[in-house]
């Protein structure tokens, strides 16, 4: 049996309301692995993706800020792509403060680094980095970036409120049910491989397609583990086991991923592609090309952006925003 997918082109004001609003969609195209059979009415999309498709993210209604919310990236690591070295607990807390008051929703704080061919960091080595940090972040709204259930423990019992897993909650076997037991929202990202190994010719049949089926299997996992529907957000993992033309291929396709129906979070913030599609720039200089992946992906409905530039970036939404009022 072929199955069909339904990637909602995106409008202002037309059609059904998206994920609650405030985009609103009076098409999508039909997808196959055959290829697209192209357009139909809204009205004409199956009642099972209409219905995730329309349906409201609660989950986003916890932070009183226009959406796209912004993620502010702390890490704690001395090997991290971007960024490693860069904060250590003395001026962590003080980072974590800045990227809240220039427009962070979240701060997002990880101690291991996953950047392609990163081994593993050993639990005791993890918790030991984030222990001296969580005083200076008290009050603040707080993500922890970890695999390991224990790191998940520690970091929720020092008040973070959300867990986001590059591994989906498939590295560590405690992880699932210590989130379901928490009740807090975890954040379900798309992999390839591990980080040692991911970036070692991945291989998709159709990158956009298994994305889709393979967050929507860990979304059925979460929930058959007791996670609430309302507490999953889902990321493809751009650069986590993808090349060039995957992360294209998702990026192209993006707003498919709102039939999940849960929010979507988009972090692709001095990633490896924009080297690669605008020519051999360095980290620290792919500032225009981290805004751009922003913005497009505001322009596909995301619901959280991921970023290291939070200022630049918070200025660059709030623009978007007022070039497009019906979509703020």
């Amino acid at each position: 049996m072929v199955r069909r997918y339904y990637r909602p082109i995106l409008s202002e004001g037309e059609g059904l309301p998206l994920a609650g609003g405030p985009f609103s969609f009076a098409r999508a195209e039909v997808l196959t692995r055959a290829g697209s059979e192209g357009l139909v009415d809204a009205a004409d999309v199956p009642d099972d993706w209409r219905e995730r498709l329309t349906r409201p993210r609660p989950l986003l209604a916890r932070f009183d800020q226009p959406l796209p919310l912004v993620m502010g990236i702390l890490n704690i690591t001395p090997d991290s792509f971007s960024d490693g070295g860069r904060h250590d607990a003395p001026d962590a807390a003080a980072a974590a403060r800045a990227m809240h008051a220039a427009g962070a929703a979240l701060i997002d704080v990880g101690a291991e680094s996953t950047r392609p061919g990163a081994p593993e960091l050993p639990v005791a080595d993890e918790l030991a980095r984030l222990a001296p940090l969580w005083a200076g972040l008290a009050g603040l709204p707080v993500s922890i970036d970890t695999r390991k259930a224990p790191v998940m423990a520690a970091a929720l019992d020092a008040g973070a409120m959300i867990v986001n897993d590059v591994s989906a909650l498939g590295h560590d076997p405690a992880a699932m049910a210590l989130v379901a037991a928490r009740g807090c929202p975890v954040i379900l990202m798309h992999h390839q491989g591990t980080p040692e190994t991911m970036q070692i010719a991945p291989q998709y049949d159709n990158a956009l397609l298994d994305v889709f089926d393979w967050l929507e299997g860990r979304i059925a996992a979460a929930m058959a583990g007791g996670i609430a529907p309302d507490a999953i957000i889902a990321d493809p993992g751009i650069c986590f086991g993808k090349g060039l033309s995957h992360n294209l291929a998702l990026l192209q396709g993006l707003t498919l991923l709102h039939g999940l129906g849960v929010p979507i979070l988009l972090g692709a913030s001095r990633k490896s592609l924009i080297s690669k599609l605008a020519g051999e720039v360095p980290v620290e200089q792919r500032l225009p090309g981290s805004l751009a992946l922003a913005l497009a992906g505001a322009d596909a409905g995301v619901q959280i952006m991921r970023v290291h530039d939070v200022p630049e970036t918070a200025q660059a939404l709030a623009v978007w925003r007022a070039c497009h009022p019906a979509r703020a």
